[in-house]
């Protein structure tokens, strides 16, 4: 297991891997591990999309492809899929997504952590983007509010700590792993099985 420097920047897609999963987050950006699925093979096609870095007008609008960002103040760093500039210079991020809309906010984290960046480049104020569903081919606006920033703060600071310290944290064992690419890395059930065993036996050899 590699140590990181307690100065690496941190990848933007790391914060939406650490609100989906503590323990995916840590398997990516700690041991660096990756495995392909169904969901990885999907979200990489959506991306190819913008992954071509490209600047374009529309009206008045400027938009920007694969722009590269990067916030000093909270150590991140990574790239907006698109960001749009209006005629006064302010950007609008938008986050490509190959599936539907999830139940929890991880990918308006990511979407957050962007405007954050983007904010500190630019010196604009960024109150609101967009998250573009694929499979809907539908664009979703999101405010980026005082809990949203909040919980980008509170994400970067989580996945600091955890790269400092190096450390696997407990596999979730839940519904998410099903669709999680690297289960087979992870190992949850069995894992999970062997925690519960092993209290189990600690509360019967217990004087």
């Amino acid at each position: 297991m590699r140590r990181v420097d307690a100065e690496d920047p941190i990848p933007l897609s790391a914060l939406q891997h650490w609100s989906y999963c503590p323990r995916q987050c840590a398997l990516i950006h700690l041991e660096q591990a990756f495995a392909e699925n169904l969901h990885t093979a999907r979200g990489r096609a959506v991306h190819a999309l913008v992954d071509e870095p490209g600047v374009e007008r529309a009206g008045r609008t400027r938009i920007e492809r694969a722009m590269p960002l990067w916030c000093e103040r909270l150590g991140l760093i990574g790239k907006a899929d698109v960001v749009e500039f209006a005629a006064d210079g302010t950007p609008y991020p938008v986050e490509y997504k190959h599936g539907r809309r999830r139940q929890r906010r991880h990918d308006e984290l990511q979407l957050a952590a962007q405007a954050l960046c983007l904010e500190e480049m630019t010196g604009k104020p960024v109150h609101v983007g967009a998250i573009y569903h694929h499979s809907s081919r539908r664009r979703r606006e999101v405010h980026i509010d005082a809990a949203l920033r909040a919980e980008v703060e509170a994400a970067a600071f989580a996945v600091r700590a955890m790269l400092r310290e190096a450390k696997l944290p407990p596999p979730a064992n839940d519904a998410r792993c099903r669709e999680c690419s690297l289960i087979e890395l992870c190992q949850p059930k069995p894992l999970a099985e062997h925690a519960r065993y092993a209290a189990l036996l600690k509360e019967l050899t217990a004087p």
